[in-house]
C-alpha cells in the first residue's frame, strides 16, 4: 500500500500489519537495513547506508505505520538523515555515562552514579525503534556493545554494596526489549536488595508503550505488579504518537498499579510549538501519564539538527503554565553536558526580593506582591 505525498511515495506495512498483537512478530518484521529502509521510504540507498554504517536504524511496522508524510514528525524521529552525519558541533558521551568519564572509582560499565541516593542500570542495549535523537545513539543497536551477564552482576553486587542506594532506574537500550523471565530476573533481585531499605523505589525508563505498545501484555503487568513500589517513565514526543493502541498499554500499566510518568525531549519540527506541546501534555493526562520533564535536547553528536534554543523551551513553558492544568506542566530541564545532572529551568515570574516583600509576575504578566514576614 502507497501513500502519496508529493514527490515521495511513502509504503505503508501491508495492511492488519499493525494490528498484530505479538510484540515478537512485529519487531521481527522491523526495516533496518539500508535496503529494506530505502526501499520502503523511496530513498537513497546509498545516503541511507552512509548514515547507518555509523547510527543503525531499525523501525518496527506499528510505528512506521503512523508516519503521514516525509518530513512529518514521526518520520523525522526514526528515518536516518545525512544530517546525522554533517554534524561536528557535540560529544559522543556529552553526559559522561561510559566508565573513563565516572568520576567514582569501581563504579560497573553498566551503571551510572550520578546522585547521592540512586543510580542508573542500563540492562539492555536494543530497542524497538532507534530515535535518531538518542542521547545514546553511540551504543544503542551495536551488537558487541549489548550488556553480558557478567556485567549484570557487576551490576547488582555495586547495588548491594552501596547501602546508600534507594532508588534504581532500569533504562538501555529499552529495558522491556528483554523478555518477562529475563526482565524479572533483574527486577527481582534489585528488589531484595532494596526492599530492606527506607523509603525505597525502582523505576524503568521505557518506549515500549509509544513505539510498541503491543510490548505491553497481561503477562508482563502480571508480572511487574509483584515489586511494588514501581514507576515507568515512558517517552512520547508527539500528539500523533498517541493512539488506540498506546492508551490501552498505558491503561493497563496504571490499573496494575504502577505510576506513569512522561519525558519528552523538545525536538526541532518535531515538537517545538505551544499548540503541539500543550496537546501532548494534555493527551497524555487522559490516559493518566504525567508529564514528568521536557529536555532541552542533549549535546549529542549527529543530533543538532534537532536542537531549538533555550528561548524556544522557555516560550513553551510560559504557553502550559496557567493556559492548562498544572498536571500537564513538566519540568523544563537540561541534563547538563559533563555528568552535572538535571538543571531546570524557568521563565522569570520573580520581579523583585526585599525584606518586605516579593514582587511576582504572573502567566499573564501582571505583577502581584507578597508581604514577607521575619
Amino acid at each position: 500500500m502507497e501513500e502519496d505525498e508529493g514527490s515521495l511515495k511513502v509504503k505503508k506495512p501491508p495492511l492488519g500489519l499493525a494490528k498484530k498483537t505479538d510484540w515478537r512478530t512485529i519487531l521481527r518484521d522491523s526495516v533496518s537495513t539500508p535496503t529494506a529502509l530505502a526501499n520502503s521510504l523511496n530513498l537513497s540507498k546509498d545516503e541511507i547506508s552512509e548514515v547507518c554504517d555509523n547510527y543503525p536504524a531499525m523501525i518496527n511496522p506499528y510505528y512506521l505505520s503512523l508516519v503521514k508524510k516525509k518530513g512529518d514528525p514521526i518520520y523525522k524521529q526514526c528515518v536516518p538523515d545525512v544530517k546525522e552525519l554533517q554534524d561536528y558541533v557535540g560529544e559522543e558521551d556529552p553526559l559522561c555515562e561510559e566508565p573513563d568519564h565516572q568520576q567514582r572509582k569501581g563504579v560497573p560499565s553498566l551503571v551510572t552514579h550520578r546522585y547521592p541516593d540512586r543510580l542508573l542500570f542500563r540492562v539492555s542495549n536494543q530497542c524497538a525503534m532507534f530515535c535518531r535523537f538518542c542521547t545514546r545513539k553511540r551504543k544503542v543497536g551495536h551488537p558487541k556493545k549489548n550488556p553480558t551477564p557478567k556485567e549484570i552482576s557487576e551490576a547488582i553486587i555495586y547495588i548491594k554494596n552501596h547501602s546508600e542506594i534507594r532508588d534504581v532506574i532500569l533504562s538501555g537500550g529499552d529495558p522491556l526489549m528483554l523478555g518477562d523471565k529475563q526482565l524479572e530476573t533483574i527486577i527481582r533481585n534489585v528488589y531484595n536488595i532494596l526492599k530492606k531499605r527506607k523509603n525505597s523505589i525502582i523505576r524503568i525508563g521505557t518506549r515500549m508503550p509509544c513505539v510498541l505498545p503491543q510490548r505491553v501484555t497481561k503477562g508482563l503487568c502480571r508480572m511487574l505488579k509483584k515489586y511494588h513500589p514501581l514507576f515507568i517513565n515512558t517517552h512520547f514526543n508527539h500528539p500523533s504518537e498517541i493512539t488506540p493502541e498506546s492508551r490501552k498499554a498505558c491503561g493497563m500499566l496504571v490499573d496494575s498499579g504502577i505510576p506513569m510518568g512522561n519525558q519528552t525531549v523538545l525536538l526541532k519540527g518535531v515538537n517545538d510549538d505551544p499548540a503541539v506541546m500543550k496537546e501532548l501534555v494534555q493527551g497524555l493526562i487522559n490516559m493518566r501519564v504525567r508529564p514528568y520533564y521536557l529536555y532541552q535536547a542533549d549535546l549529542v553528536r549527529g543530533t543538532n539538527h534537532f536542537r531549538t534554543t533555550v528561548q524556544k523551551g522557555l516560550e513553551i513553558y510560559k504557553a502550559l503554565r496557567g493556559h492548562t492544568s498544572g498536571l500537564c506542566v513538566p519540568n523544563y530541564v537540561i541534563d547538563a553536558p559533563g555528568g552535572g545532572g538535571k538543571i531546570p529551568l524557568l521563565p522569570e515570574y520573580v520581579v523583585s526580593i526585599s525584606k518586605d516583600k516579593v514582587v511576582l509576575k504572573n502567566y499573564e504578566n501582571k505583577k502581584f506582591e507578597y508581604l514577607q514576614i521575619e
